[in-house]
């Protein structure tokens, strides 16, 4: 057995007011597969980083493994994966590398290919590949899943449950518990190790949550409760010190003794009164300790849609996509009328976002017809968020949609009030999705067109998107590879 042991580590980004990680200790075994969580912008990738030796931090990082991430950069794309697996392991074995291929359940004739020409999919499984046959490696697997359909995802969770000693970073919640047995999460206030898969840290989470929550409701009450007993006791006090200072014996008590009884009294009442305000105090420092950690997937969106007259939004009938090798699906029917969240779903490649660009008014050479009302008002998210630039206030103005709701749906999408004054060009690619997202949210549309929306988006947001697709029932037809997210939202599933 051998540990990463990260000790007292303290990093924050020059020019940043705040340090992303203060103090942070905790341990890793190598043998773990250990599932990487947190919120969009907490510093996943940063960590991943000063793993690899990327930035100077202060405190220790510790390990007797060579760290390996992934997806790394393929400085040439013409070059073919076996080229590439030469430059990275020049003594590996042919049989091993054909051997994890064969485990994906990729065609070996891949490594003859220029990289370049390859899928998403087929680029992840060959990277993957080639980085699992290099000797005392630890793997830093950064969203593996992105732009992978559900049957990729299934195959690649099958080979990584196979697999031991690496972190992974993804926030699909059913390929999370298929694959990690322990968790590391970067909390709002602290950093957590713990046994399990997603739903293990997630019920555990809720429980702490919800016990944190009830101890806060009666620290409340006990606090109100020690504010009223001090400001009766120091009323006590003062009237009894008062006597105590204006007493007169030869004018209104018989016994000499009377001065000495004020004076205790006096005495006895002002030490409650402190006893009381120390309490209180006491109060106030255990509830100040709570609830640092609370992650709320009940604080709700807003979203601005249009209600259309008609009933039947959109109508295909023997629709069918041809690039000019034949139709790549048989011919399709469906409908979407008002309040359906259908899903469109099949292998990658099968022209689920040929038919999301046809429904956005594109040139897509295609067969049958895909009839949508009159006045049909769209609004989409695209797969990328590349190209975007500029401040979140000019962007609000170029979409012309409202900045305060824009600006308000990013902070219940975590966004921290700082990173308002950043340009987006420095967004991460989470944040950057937020954004497409927070956008579409606030345009007036009588349809959401969603093409993989939850791409590098953090768990706690995609429950946020779930709660508010099912309770604000908007029209939206979505591709999305997030099983979970699809069985909980959608009414409707559209296969191609």
């Amino acid at each position: 057995m051998s540990l990463i042991q990260v000790s007292n580590l303290t990093f924050g980004y020059e020019g940043s007011f705040d340090n992303v990680f203060e103090n942070a200790s905790f341990s890793i075994d190598t043998n773990w597969r250990c599932g990487f969580i947190g919120r969009n912008g907490r510093g996943k990738t940063t960590f991943l980083n000063l793993l690899l030796g990327k930035y100077a931090y202060s405190g220790t990082i510790s390990a007797s493994v060579n760290f390996e991430y992934f997806p790394f950069e393929v400085e040439n794309p013409d070059d073919t994966p076996l080229e590439i697996a030469e430059s990275i392991v020049p003594d590996f074995e042919m049989w091993r590398l054909t051997r994890e291929l064969n485990l994906l359940d990729a065609d070996p004739g891949l490594l003859y290919r220029p990289y370049s020409t390859l899928s998403y999919g087929e680029r992840t499984k060959v990277l993957l590949s080639i980085l699992f046959i290099r000797e005392n490696s630890f793997l830093l697997i950064d969203e593996p899943t992105n732009h992978l359909d559900i049957e990729a995802r299934g195959t690649l969770a099958q080979y990584l449950k196979s697999k031991k000693g690496f972190i992974l970073v993804s926030h699909d919640r059913a390929f999370l518990d298929e694959v990690i047995d322990h968790v590391l999460s970067i909390n709002r206030a602290d950093i957590t190790v713990m046994r399990g898969n997603f739903t293990t840290w997630q019920q555990e989470k809720d429980r702490e949550d919800q016990f944190e929550l009830q101890q806060n409701e009666k620290l409340k009450k006990d606090v109100k409760r020690l504010e009223a007993a001090a400001r009766r006791s120091a009323e006590w006090s003062n009237r009894a010190e008062d006597r105590k200072i204006g007493f007169k014996p030869e004018r209104t008590e018989k016994a000499l003794d009377r001065r000495a009884y004020e004076g205790e009294k006096s005495r006895k009442m002002m030490k409650r009164a402190k006893s009381i305000e120390s309490r209180r105090n006491d109060a106030l420092e255990e509830k100040s300790a709570l609830l640092k950690n609370i992650e709320s997937a009940d604080t709700k969106l807003q979203i601005a849609t249009l209600r259309h007259p008609k009933d039947l939004l959109v109508e295909a009938n023997d629709l069918s996509i041809d690039y000019g090798d034949g139709p790549i699906f048989p011919p399709l029917r469906f409908e979407i009328r008002r309040g359906d969240r259908a899903a469109l779903q099949g292998k990658n490649g099968c022209g689920k976002s040929s038919i999301i660009k046809l429904l956005c008014g594109e040139d897509v050479p295609h067969a049958g017809t895909l009839k949508t009302a009159s006045g049909l008002v769209v609004s989409y998210i695209p797969q990328s968020a590349e190209g975007l630039s500029g401040t979140l206030r000019d962007y609000a103005e170029h979409c012309g949609i409202d900045e305060s709701l824009f600006k308000s749906i990013l902070r219940k999408l975590e966004f921290q009030r700082t990173q308002f004054e950043k340009r987006m060009e420095d967004f991460s690619e989470g944040q950057k999705k937020k954004v497409l997202i927070a956008r579409s949210l606030c345009e007036k549309a009588h349809l959401l067109v969603w093409d993989e929306p939850l791409n590098f988006i953090d768990v706690i947001s995609r429950m946020q998107l779930e709660t508010l697709l099912k309770e604000c029932v908007p029209t939206v037809i979505f591709v999305e590879h997030d099983r979970r997210f699809v069985e909980n939202t959608a009414t409707k599933i559209i296969r191609l």
